[in-house]
């Protein structure tokens, strides 16, 4: 008789996927990935402007 206990079951392994990966879309392919801001009020633009504008042009 043996007194080694019983393994336990293993978790299952993710699957390899081996898609086309230039198929899927890409943050960089939307508006989102190239930084565009949803919509929102002038004020937030004009504050946003004067914030990222270079010393030089005050």
């Amino acid at each position: 008789m043996s007194t080694t206990p019983d393994p336990e079951p293993r978790a299952p392994r993710p699957a390899l996927v081996f898609d086309d990966p230039l198929d899927q879309q890409t943050s960089d392919d939307t508006d989102r990935g190239w930084g565009e801001r949803p919509e929102g009020d002038s004020a937030a633009d004009l504050k946003r402007f004067l914030d990222e504008k270079p010393p030089h042009h005050i």
